[in-house]
């Protein structure tokens, strides 16, 4: 058997699919996106392609080496995602041919359901108390949110107390046997993030993510012991030396991305390495259903898996959502908060090709805004 066809898609509201074809027919998916910047990715996949066309498609581990390591400049977003996809879309053809899901190949489940988490709000979180209920009245038992839209290098007084209200008005929904977590999306400077930390300690946040931008993974350790606050982070760190310096901080929470971090192959070491630290594993995954059917695989095998990130009704998706691009929704039905094992082979996600071709016609050219403080200057989004 060998790769016969390695074709790319771009589909809203702001995805990138693959498609791997073998000489005798098996097709696999993968989901390789750098969120505001697919057709950079697709660029690199296309660039990639050239070696995988022609060989073995069951080599997977060898593939990773060669595509990850095989050029003298390495690592980024970009070359990471292209591999992810790749990664992910190789793993699928190897479960069709074994006939066995991918859980299965990589050593069998350790639990028969996977917890998940809904979002709520958007960039600037309002409405709470409405769309909090609405996801606890379909059952699901944790929720995430963004701390803050704009936030002043030093956040003021009323900054502050904004976040806390908006936490406060989620545990007052949630009580006390449902869970809020709180993304601060690297807005916050070390300063802020310090205060803010203190002031939702009492609130008991699952996890509050990013509380400082990747670049600045060097301050965590300092974060971390200040805090009782679980921190996670990792949606910005593409392989396990990236995390390798988060966890050595003293992170609570990994937060790898299937679709950027390598694909499986490299997720499932990070896992393992994070493991080594006593960190849970929370893949990012606000992408697509093909992204998320990788990251449960993986959380139906490692040990350490705290909870998984999925896009249903998220606010990026205005175009096309979760469900758009499937002919068969039920590996993405979720229960009281979880989603069920399943035993299709692969990935276990049926792609409606004719859908996915007929939106790569339209495309997308999906951005994110770029935010400016009040005098003019550059605020992070």
């Amino acid at each position: 058997m060998r790769i016969a066809r390695i074709e790319t898609f771009l589909v809203p509201p702001r995805w990138l699919f693959c498609r791997i074809e073998t000489d005798d027919g098996v097709v696999g998916w993968g989901e390789p996106v750098v969120e505001g910047r697919a057709e950079v990715v697709r660029a690199a996949v296309d660039v990639l392609a050239e070696y995988l066309v022609g060989r073995d498609p069951l080599r997977i581990q060898d593939h990773w080496q060669v595509l990850s390591k095989g050029g003298f400049y390495r690592g980024g977003p970009v070359l990471s995602s292209a591999v992810a996809g790749l990664d992910q879309a190789l793993w699928d053809i190897a479960g069709k041919t074994y006939c066995a899901p991918v859980h299965a190949l990589l050593g069998g489940p350790v639990r028969d359901t996977v917890r998940v988490y809904a979002w709520v709000a958007g960039d600037e979180p309002a409405r709470l108390t409405e769309q909090i209920t609405a996801q606890v009245e379909a059952g699901f038992t944790a929720v995430k949110m963004n701390a803050a839209g704009r936030v002043t290098p030093i956040a003021t007084p009323a900054e502050t107390a904004a976040v806390v209200e908006r936490v406060a008005t989620a545990r007052e929904v949630l009580g006390p046997h449902r869970d809020v977590a709180v993304d601060c999306h690297g807005r916050f400077t070390p300063a802020s993030a310090r205060r803010v930390l203190a002031e939702l300690a009492p609130l008991h946040p699952l996890f509050v993510e990013e509380p400082v931008l990747p670049e600045q993974t060097h301050l965590l350790r300092d974060l971390v012991a200040a805090s009782s606050v679980p921190i996670a982070t990792g949606e910005r760190l593409y392989d396990r030396a990236g995390f390798l310096p988060a966890l050595t901080a003293g992170i609570a929470v990994a937060q790898p991305d299937l679709s950027h971090a390598g694909g499986v192959t490299e997720v499932v070491r990070i896992a393992a390495l994070a493991e080594t630290y006593g960190a849970q594993l929370a893949p990012h995954c606000p992408l697509g259903p093909i992204a998320l059917a990788a990251g449960l695989a993986v959380a139906f095998t490692v040990p350490n898996f705290l909870i998984q990130e999925q896009s249903l009704g998220i606010h990026y998706n205005k175009d096309a959502d979760l469900l758009s691009y499937v002919v068969d929704p039920e590996p993405f039905r979720f229960t009281e908060g979880h989603a069920r094992r399943t035993e299709l082979p692969g990935l276990g996600v049926t792609v409606d090709e004719a859908a996915v071709r007929a939106a790569d016609r339209s495309g997308h050219a999906w951005r994110n805004p770029v935010w400016r403080h009040t005098d003019g200057s550059f605020a992070e989004w």
